[in-house]
């Protein structure tokens, strides 16, 4: 049974009004649990990217932020490919995608390949396959079972919490190159299922690509995000040994991220444009000038933010620091999802009439306390286990109940064709959330500590003038006392001096940690500012009112 055709003839997708649609949601569910296990088995793999491959803490760093980098630079462009040529087919081709990065992951012999082709790769395939989830559900599903769909979507995060217990076992038994290759096949897997999606109109109209706004997007983006990435590695403002170049003598960090804001600024002013002469663009006015979209957008990004930040922090200190095995860090992972999955999915189904402002509020109260007991649970040389496990259990808490609400508030407050089209918004925000968790805090760490060891080294009567000055130039990654060992190996030094330097470095990686999880912390309660913007509305309206298009509801208003 179909529903009505909107105003571009783009929604005739089978609509059931008599049950909900399971297989769909499966399929769609399955593909998100990809996505979200793609980032978890590079967070476990943090111990092999350093043995098998040498990577350095920077090149991790680095390797978690280009997924969402490249993500976040051409979801939007994504969202309008799903718009403009079928969100099942985007759906497909993103999978495929995805597919062969993770082949490449599995077959690269060096960080560059790993980072620059396999990494990429995968994003590209997520800004395809990531966005069409979010734009199907609109389209297949209509009132309560849309909220509950989207749930379903958030629950899946949550799910995925299995995957990386599932691929912690393969990687602990077989090694990481076996990993990516099953993840490959999931993802093939996933293409596969989707040749049962229930299909949608295709649009009636000849409508625009703005290929302008996409490289612009694309442009400021990357800019932003690469700037605040390298900040611990090339420097805040004065360069350090190994920048690649200087602006003005500075290090090209900041200069990079101030470019990537004038370029977004001009991306806004030529998008309104673009909207103005064909209808359709990148970025519709609707995301920008409605509060609660904004609002919604930012709960994406918040929780993401937060996903970022125990990729770069929480995994990497217990592998690399704390010695626990891909296993153990899996668990953590079951412990985080499930709280996620059972609210993500139960807060629409069981309370159905909730108030999402105050859900989303408690949300971000829930993921603040999980990254406060976390900064607690960091020891010098380890972590307090039950700290771990609280903070994973709350943190959970905290993911599922925003991701409950955070995409249908964007969905409920727009026009029907802009809803569709705000997954590859919805999405680009995701993983620019995520890339600002990694870059900023992963920025917090390593400068922390690099800038820690070298103060505490240069005041420290044991150490002396020409060990402080040969570390004054070097970049200290966060790693054992054997492996911060192995990297002052080059520097003559005494025994005793050796010794103090480690236990310099020691307090420098744990209280950097703890500042860096309390920085976070900070920016996720920020997030309250803007939940007064979310309404709910009036009982049996479930999307926004639209004057031009026939999905219109009468006598909907918006209250508090």
């Amino acid at each position: 049974m179909s529903s009505p055709s909107i105003s571009m003839g783009r929604v005739g997708a089978p609509v059931s009004k008599g049950h909900f649609l399971v297989l769909p949601i499966v399929i769609l569910i399955l593909a998100q649990m990809g996505t979200t296990g793609d980032n978890g088995a590079l967070s476990l793999a943090a111990s092999a990217l350093t043995h098998d491959l040498g990577a350095t803490t920077s090149e991790i760093q680095l390797a978690n932020m280009i997924y969402p980098l490249v993500g976040g630079a051409f979801m939007i462009a994504g969202g309008l490919l799903g718009t403009l040529f079928g969100w099942v087919r985007t759906f497909r081709l993103g999978a495929l995608v995805c597919a062969a990065g993770e082949v490449v992951l599995a077959l690269s012999p060096n960080m560059t390949v790993f980072i620059w082709v396999g990494r990429v790769l995968v994003g590209l395939g997520a800004s395809l396959l990531v966005p069409s989830i979010l734009g199907l559900v609109p389209l297949l599903y209509r009132g309560h079972d849309r909220m509950v769909a989207f749930g379903c979507v958030g629950a899946a995060s949550g799910l995925s919490a299995v995957l990386p217990l599932i691929l912690g076992v393969v990687m602990e038994t077989a090694g990481m190159r076996p990993t990516f290759l099953l993840l490959a096949a999931y993802f093939f897997t996933v293409s596969m299922l989707s040749l049962r999606l229930p299909r949608v109109t295709e649009p009636e109209e000849n409508l625009h690509f703005d290929g302008i706004g996409v490289v612009l997007a694309a442009l400021g983006l990357f800019l932003v995000l690469v700037g605040l990435s390298s900040v611990s590695s090339w420097g805040l403002v004065t360069p350090f040994e190994g920048c690649p170049f200087t602006v003005f003598g500075i290090s090209p960090a900041l200069p990079a991220v101030a470019l990537g804001l004038v370029v977004l600024a001009v991306l806004v002013r030529v998008e309104r444009r673009v909207e103005h002469k064909h209808g359709v663009a990148l970025l519709p006015s609707s995301f920008l000038e409605t509060p609660q979209v904004l609002a919604g957008l930012a709960a994406n990004a918040i929780t993401f933010f937060f996903m970022g930040a125990q990729s770069i922090l929480m995994a990497p200190y217990l592998q690399l620091v704390a010695g626990w095995s891909p296993i153990e860090v899996g668990v953590i992972s079951i412990v985080t999802g499930v709280p996620t999955f059972a609210l993500a999915l139960g807060i629409p189904k069981l309370l159905p009439h909730a108030n999402p402002r105050y859900v989303i509020q408690a949300g971000y109260v829930a993921m603040a306390a999980a990254l406060g007991v976390m900064m607690l649970s960091v020891t010098m040389n380890g972590a307090f286990a039950p700290g771990v496990y609280l903070g994973a259990f709350l943190a959970g808490v905290g993911a599922g109940t925003v991701s409950s609400h955070a995409s249908n508030v964007v969905a409920l407050a727009l026009p029907e064709r802009d809803a569709s089209q705000s997954g590859g918004i919805q999405s680009t925000m995701r993983n620019v959330g995520q890339a600002l968790g990694v870059a900023l805090l992963g920025a917090v760490l390593l400068f922390g500590i690099t800038n820690t060891v070298r103060s505490g080294a240069a005041s420290d009567m044991l150490v002396s003038r020409q060990v402080s000055e040969q570390l004054s130039g070097m970049n200290v990654n966060l790693g054992s006392d054997k492996e911060f060992e192995e990297q002052i190996s080059g520097i003559p030094m005494t025994s005793s001096e050796r010794s103090e330097l480690v236990r310099i470095d020691a307090h420098a990686r744990s209280q950097s940690t703890r500042i860096a999880y309390a920085v976070g912390g900070a920016i996720v309660l920020l997030g309250l500012l803007t939940t007064p913007a979310i309404k709910t509305f009036d009982k049996g309206s479930q999307s926004a009112p639209d004057p031009s298009g026939p999905d219109h509801v009468a006598g909907a208003s918006p209250r508090d």
